[in-house]
């Protein structure tokens, strides 16, 4: 029988990453950048960053239904084959992906949601006078675990008014640092899993979202070196009843890939 073959590089190296992209020291407790991630911007600074985080899409489902994903790689350069953390579930994920940190270090080892309370990524950037925005349905991770921070935070009711107001942000030209999350692939794969039709359609409009974002960034953010991201927490795989899960160390969960794109401003 054959061992199961993870992804090399750590979801936390993202972290240092993005903050030497930007130009800020890294969060304390941060791990090693990626210097796949710090190359593509081929020594430029990263004056504006748009990250977009859809749930549970797993590697594989890149791998199995690559047209799904035309409009990311439309818009980006860089497919990085990332190994999520363990437990492999939202919060323990987002809570490595912003600290650099493992989930013994930044406290959250499960399924819970308080608010970190160690160094963070949107700490280093408030340190540096950067203006962050957190975009996010409510009550899930990224509208909690970040709280209590000088910063702006838009926690809506649905996904279409996060994605609303994220384009609205975008023309408003007035955030260093944008993160918008879309958690309806996860929700329907856990009732529907991974491969029906319905979790199927939920992961083409991720795409789509995501290109949409993207065609507006070039628009409005052209006058800046700007990084954008298509970037998950962590994978899934199916269950007995058709129904989806993750949160298990295999590589269905743990190997994701996220993807990147740096556009230097225009002229530059």
């Amino acid at each position: 029988m054959n061992e199961p073959v993870f992804n090399e590089m750590p979801l936390t190296g993202v972290c240092a990453a993005l903050c030497a992209m930007m130009d800020v020291p890294a969060p304390a407790c941060a791990e090693a950048a990626n210097p796949l991630l710090t190359a593509l911007a081929r020594g430029k600074k990263a004056q504006r960053v748009f990250m977009y985080h859809p749930d549970a899409v797993a590697m594989w489902l890149y791998q199995r239904y690559p047209l799904l994903f035309a409009p990311v790689l439309a818009h980006t350069q860089l497919c990085l084959p990332l190994r999520a953390v363990m437990p492999s579930v939202t919060p323990v994920c987002f809570g490595s992906m912003y600290t650099g940190a493992q989930p013994a270090v930044h406290g959250i080892e499960g399924y819970v949601k308080p608010v970190i309370t160690i160094d963070t990524f949107f700490d280093a950037l408030i340190r540096a006078g950067k203006k962050p925005a957190i975009v996010s349905t409510a009550g899930d991770s990224l509208s909690m675990i970040y709280l209590e921070r000088r910063m702006d935070y838009w926690i809506h009711d649905t996904i279409e008014q996060c994605n609303e107001t994220a384009l609205a942000l975008i023309r408003r030209n007035q955030h260093d640092f944008i993160l918008l999350y879309n958690g309806d692939y996860d929700a329907q794969m856990h009732r529907d899993g991974p491969m029906s039709a319905a979790a199927l359609e939920r992961l083409r409009e991720n795409g789509q979202t995501f290109g949409a974002m993207a065609e507006a960034i070039g628009r409005y953010w052209a006058g800046q070196n700007t990084l954008i991201g298509f970037a998950t927490d962590h994978g899934c795989h199916e269950i007995d009843g058709a129904m989806g899960s993750h949160g298990l160390s295999m590589p269905q969960d743990l190997n994701i890939a996220h993807f990147y794109g740096f556009y230097p401003a225009s002229g530059g």
